[in-house]
């Protein structure tokens, strides 16, 4: 994106002069405009709570990072005015004005923004940068309230950002015209008042000695003429004359008007603020606006239930399509590949055979996962993302996946999970964070793909009961959201919010929709691939050589001792190794059967099951992890979910021999 599509006074790139390792974004604004909501689809999952200095007041500041900039967010108190009449009104002045924001960003309310200017108005005489974020515009196009935005931007001579931040429309806008912001430094027009308030503010600046005192000499004058008893109190050790004249003027203006100077000032910031909407809105009658095709559709996708709905209907097609016809086409292709030539992936024999074996061995095991599989999942996920769905299903799951510590994408490679690890690993690249993107990564290996899910069928459900498989589905998502929670908190880094367009609904180009998804699975097919036939080569040759078969022994003190299991499942934890599903294989070709409730009790299946589903990634889902992360976080996830499925496995047999 290099512009605006609904904003004004942004432009779409600048170089930041003196750039700064990070900058400092203040939000201030009414209470109930969305602020908070605003604040939250910046920052994300990474915020820190806490008072300020020496206050009872919440502070909240986060960590946005966009377009290569590092930017501290701090959420000021939700006021009506800088007068100082309270805590929270003193503490956002004193922000604005001693620690120097690089840019404010004022969010007003949309649907009453008469009320809300009265603010802003306040704090142009600050003259600090600045970017209005007309929020809750779903709310006045209910009413019928056209905002020209554009207009407004004219007439202030900030930026004007229109939003609906609670459902992240505007933000990915908002979020590039600050960045814009740190370097342009917008600040405000001078809005003039009445003749009679304009004269004597000039005629106090004129008496303040120039660069003196923290706040903008105009700031100074206009509160001196309110009676600010911090500002009087200052401006005396400057220039008691300018004290005095204040004074004077402000008794001028009281027998003019009737009233109080300070409501003189007030009704002069609310005539400016009539003045502003009336230039620029429109109201309309409701049979004069007429709704779009996508505000109609997210009426539903955006909906607090039926958008639920929609969601799980989707995520459930996924799962179907993992489950069913995925593992349906799965057996065709392996019947029809092994018509051809065997699968045997424990062979002794030539070195032809071996290196045949092997590789075929491989080989039907990448097709057998790209074509059913792989290829479904990314043409799916190309015509939600294409339609514009996926940013809307993303922004929902938003604050469910702040639970794990992750935000709304991070369900993208989650699902796709379910299918297979690989390419779920490899869209972990669309997070931004690298903490949150490895931390997405740990949890998508162990999700239960389609290979896992083969094995607790396979194994569990139809030679113990659905009930033990469908238990060991449970404990595994169990596992994830603990672990998720654990690891957030554990891992060294920052998290920053989702930022996401929200694009306009449309019929996905098919051109664009086959296009991604080859673009995907031929990058994938470079991992996979190699990965299955080179690691089947391996195991297969060194089981020919007898190597393998010393690992039984090796291993016994933990498929033995600790699991419970027969002595031979340890070389089927390694053959498990190339993809999960070929620990059946391996289990069949080393006890000569494919009734596995013969050799095995009810208590060493489940537990067989459970291992297989959590220790180590697949090697094609390793090689996906060095590529993304490197070795040494590629080893520690193995590792680590190694030792969870030994200790898991042995806590589990102890308590299923006591039990069952």
């Amino acid at each position: 994106m290099t512009g605006c599509r609904d904003c004004s006074g942004c432009s779409p790139t600048f170089s930041l002069p003196e750039r700064k390792a990070e900058y400092i974004v203040a939000l201030a604004g009414n209470a109930n405009v969305g602020k908070s909501a605003t604040f939250n689809q910046l920052t994300g999952v990474d915020q820190d709570i806490g008072n300020w200095p020496g206050k009872t007041v919440e502070r909240a500041e986060g960590l946005l990072q966009h377009r290569g900039q590092r930017i501290r967010v701090i959420d000021l108190p939700g006021i009506y005015s800088i007068t100082t009449l309270s805590t929270e009104e003193q503490i956002s002045r004193e922000f604005i004005a001693h620690d120097r924001p690089d840019v404010v960003v004022n969010v007003v309310d949309a649907s009453a923004l008469e009320r809300n200017l009265f603010f802003t108005i306040q704090l142009t005489e600050l003259e600090s940068p600045m970017i209005l974020a007309v929020n809750q515009m779903d709310l006045a196009t209910k009413k019928g309230i056209v905002i020209d935005t554009r207009k407004l931007s004219a007439l202030l001579g900030i930026p004007v950002i229109p939003t609906v931040a609670i459902q992240g429309k505007g933000i990915a806008e908002l979020s590039d015209a600050i960045v814009s912001a740190i370097a342009a430094r917008p600040k405000p027009h001078i809005i003039p008042y009445g003749k009679e308030v304009e004269d004597r503010i000039r005629k106090i600046m004129d008496l303040l000695p120039a660069g003196s005192g923290e706040y903008p000499p105009r700031w100074t004058a206009i509160k001196l003429l309110e009676s600010d008893s911090d500002t009087i109190w200052e401006a005396k050790k400057l220039s008691p004359q300018a004290v005095a004249a204040a004074e004077t003027f402000r008794t001028e203006l009281e027998r003019i008007h009737g009233e109080p100077a300070a409501t003189v000032l007030s009704g002069e910031r609310y005539h400016v603020a009539e003045k502003l909407v009336a230039e620029a809105t429109v109201i309309r009658t409701t049979g004069d606006h007429e709704i779009s095709l996508t505000e109609r559709i997210d009426r539903l996708a955006l909906h607090p239930v039926i958008g639920y709905l929609l969601l799980i209907l989707t995520l459930g097609g996924l799962l179907i399509w993992t489950f069913i016809v995925g593992a349906w086409i799965s057996e065709l292709l392996t019947a029809f590949l092994s018509g051809i030539a065997p699968v045997q992936p424990l062979v002794k024999g030539s070195v032809t055979d071996v290196l045949f074996n092997g590789a075929w061995t491989g080989f039907v095991a990448a097709i057998t996962l790209i074509l059913p599989y792989v290829i479904p999942f990314y043409l799916f996920l190309a015509i939600v993302e294409d339609s514009g769905f996926l940013t809307r299903f993303s922004m929902m799951l938003d604050r469910g996946m702040h639970k794990m510590g992750l935000h709304g994408k991070a369900i993208i490679p989650l699902v796709l999970g379910f299918g297979c690890t690989v390419p779920a690993c490899l869209s972990c690249r669309i997070i931004e964070s690298p903490k949150q993107k490895l931390l997405a990564a740990f949890l998508v290996t162990l999700v239960p793909c389609s290979a896992r899910t083969i094995v607790i069928l396979g194994v569990v459900a139809l030679f113990v009961n659905i009930w033990w498989a469908l238990a060991l589905y449970l404990i595994d998502f169990i596992l994830i959201i603990i672990l998720g929670r654990l690891a957030f908190r554990l891992l060294p880094g920052e998290s920053v919010g989702m930022i996401m367009e929200m694009p306009e609904y449309h019929v996905p180009s098919a051109p664009v929709v086959l296009g991604q998804t080859w673009q995907r699975t031929r990058s994938l097919i470079w991992i996979v691939l190699p990965a299955y036939i080179i690691g089947s080569i391996a195991i297969t040759a060194a089981y020919a050589a007898g190597f393998l078969e010393p690992i039984n022994t090796v291993l016994s003190p933990v498929t033995v001792l600790l699991l419970g299991l027969p002595v031979m499942t340890g070389v089927v934890f390694v053959f498990g190794i190339i993809r999960k599903e070929m620990t059946i294989l391996a289990l069949a070709a080393l006890f000569g059967t494919t009734v596995f409730s013969t050799v095995m009790t009810p208590v060493q299946l489940i537990v067989f099951g459970l291992v297989a589903m959590l220790y180590a990634p697949c090697i094609s889902t390793i090689f996906a992890l060095v590529r993304e992360f490197g070795w040494k976080q590629a080893a520690t996830i193995t590792a680590l979910e190694t030792a969870l499925a030994i200790a898991l496995g042995a806590v589990a047999f102890r308590l299923l021999e006591l039990c069952v």
